[in-house]
């Protein structure tokens, strides 16, 4: 049974350099004693090693997110093409970075490689953060004496997949925010100043329009039971997310039924190809075989439809079909790809071909998205302009009629 892994905790150290000036500073270990191992393998004498006090209100800094692992990884990559020792790297970049929990993560895993650990299990040690692409790939570049070259793409494959990460969400975002907006808008205007119109037109005594009897009896229902409107969509918002993240059958069903949504779906496809050619390209470029490689390119692929099928791939090019066969028996490919894959294997540069797709399928995401974002404003705009003009001039119509008659 395998031990649990010893966490690691921030220790500040004082002591006495080879000249005999004192210094201090701050290091990572799982004990004091192996602060002052480290330290005296550094040529350092400590004289004071403690744990540093953890602040009152929680570590500091924003939280670690997939863009600053990707300019940590180019930052990396950087150094060690300039030629700086992979210690001295980390030093450099980890002091620097302006977020507390990004240096404490970087001057974590320099700690643990000064220890005489790899780099790829000094960064196993924090899965939360890098994935195990990640750290297969930098195994790949220390077994193969590479790991500058392999540095340097898994920073450029870190800095496409979450460029397209952010294209979407930003596409998405907009139309979200502007609709949450709307809703918000009018359920203020049914509870607060649609009941102030009705009691006006009480006072009138006059026939209302349909339109405008429609819109009070909303805003009554409204009023009376606006709590249980918002538990209820509240609740059903929690119930989705819930399903979603304990359901496979739920979440592969829904994600397979987004592959289908018109205009939305087709980027989905796109992005999603594109991030299965990056990631096999990079793999294959650093020498992992094409089975092991599909178990991190399925994990990375982003659509449970998609992980599903290419682990299915592997199972079949494992028993000896070809990559592009398997890809065309899946149906999610475009014939396209799959004619590419088959040079690539012909010609035995897979690796090139698939980055050649994953730069294809990436620039037509971004026009996609461009073409997405072009096409909801005035759509938007329609939707809010009905909704919220159908409110005013519902309200406004008795006034208008009454306005005729006089």
């Amino acid at each position: 049974m395998a031990q649990a892994a010893v966490k690691s905790v921030m220790f500040v150290w004082e002591g006495r350099d080879k000249q005999g000036k004192k210094i201090k500073g701050e290091m990572s270990g799982t004990s004091d004693a192996l602060v002052k191992a480290m330290l005296r393998r550094q040529g350092i004498n400590p004289m004071r090693v403690k744990k540093k006090p953890m602040p009152l209100f929680g570590s500091g800094g924003k939280k670690i997110g997939a863009k600053d692992i990707a300019i940590f990884s180019r930052q990396l990559a950087t150094m060690m093409s300039s030629g700086v020792p992979l210690v001295q790297s980390f030093e450099i970049v980890g002091k620097g970075h302006e977020n507390p929990r990004m240096q404490k993560l970087i001057l974590d895993i320099k700690a643990h490689v000064e220890a005489g650990n790899t780099l790829a299990d000094a960064l196993a040690k924090h899965p939360f953060h890098f994935d195990e692409l990640y750290v297969n790939l930098v195994r790949a570049g220390e077994a193969g004496g590479i790991l500058e070259t392999l540095l340097d793409k898994i920073a450029t494959y870190k800095e496409k997949t979450e460029a397209i990460k952010g294209k979407i969400k930003k596409a998405l975002f907009y139309p979200a925010a502007v609709l949450v907006m709307a809703f918000v808008v009018t359920a203020v205007l049914m509870i607060f100043v649609i009941p102030q119109f009705a009691t006006l037109f009480d006072d009138f005594g006059a026939d209302l329009p349909a339109m405008t009897l429609f819109v009070i009896s909303a805003s009554n229902y409204f009023v009376d039971y606006w709590v249980f409107i918002f538990a209820a969509i509240g609740g059903t918002f929690w119930g989705f997310f819930q399903l979603k993240k304990r359901s496979k059958p739920f979440r592969y069903a829904l994600e397979r039924l987004a592959l289908k949504v018109p205009i939305i779906g087709d980027i989905l496809i796109k992005a999603t190809i594109a991030r299965f050619a990056r990631t096999l390209a990079t793999l294959f470029a650093a020498g992992v075989p094409l089975v092991e490689a599909m178990d991190s390119v399925a994990g990375a692929s982003g659509n449970i439809v998609y992980s599903t099928a290419i682990l299915r791939m592997r199972d079949e090019i494992a028993t000896g079909t070809q990559l592009q066969a398997s890809m065309r028996d899946s149906h999610l490919f475009p014939n396209m790809v799959v004619q590419m894959v088959a040079i690539g294997e012909e010609s035995g540069s897979i690796d090139h071909m698939l980055g050649k797709v994953a730069d294809f399928y990436e620039e037509e995401v971004d026009n996609a998205v461009d073409a997405m974002s072009s096409l909801m404003e005035p759509m938007i705009m329609a939707v809010l302009g009905v909704l919220i003009g159908g409110l005013v001039i519902a309200m406004y119509l008795p006034i208008f009629k009454m306005g005729a008659v006089v």
